[in-house]
């Protein structure tokens, strides 16, 4: 392995450290605020504490009481799963949309945009590599956007307003939740 790749690990391990400090000034802790990106990012099927649960690399119970923490503020609602009746989904409130706006990863997002003016998708393309890598060798799921699944098939939906269908979960897709990551993505 080359110095400069070591260093570039070690400058990722920095920076996010630094945002971990920065996301421990508030409310909330930084397993929360992973929560809750999460959870604002992920499509209907994946916003339940099993998809958080892999997505995190964690456990249920630390899941599950990240989730209360969550919901005691405000943050999040849960509600009876409609898919599932043994499980419950887990919806972003007014009050999460409200603090996401305030998310202290946005000020790294800043910085990234600074640094790469206007090409910060060279550096997605690369950190998406690494991640994909690292996900496959510790044998996790990828939760990519639902547009790049292989079970993708756009332009397929019968429902009005859901133009796109998820060949997996035999479900029609809208817009927004072909954007959305997914528990389910096969790349």
């Amino acid at each position: 392995m080359t110095d400069d790749a070591i260093a570039a690990a070690a400058l990722l391990e920095r920076i996010s450290q630094l945002t971990r400090t920065e996301e421990q000034n508030g409310d909330l802790y930084p397993a929360q605020w992973t929560v809750l990106r999460f959870l604002a990012r992920a499509n209907r099927f994946s916003r339940n504490p099993m998809a958080i649960t892999h997505y995190m690399g964690s456990t249920r119970g630390t899941v599950s009481q990240t989730v209360i923490a969550l919901e005691r503020k405000g943050y999040v609602a849960r509600t009876p799963s409609m898919r599932d009746k043994r499980s419950v989904d887990v919806e972003v409130t007014e009050s999460g949309v409200e603090k996401l706006a305030a998310d202290p990863i946005l000020k790294l997002a800043e910085e990234v945009r600074s640094a790469l003016g206007e090409q910060p998708k060279q550096a997605r393309t690369m950190l998406e590599k690494i991640l994909a890598n690292l996900v496959a060798a510790n044998g996790g799921r990828p939760f990519g956007q639902c547009r790049t699944c292989r079970h993708f098939k756009p332009q397929s939906g019968t429902t009005k307003g859901q133009p796109h269908h998820c060949g997996l979960l035999e479900e029609d897709l809208s817009e927004t939740d072909s954007d959305a990551i997914c528990v389910e993505q096969v790349a």
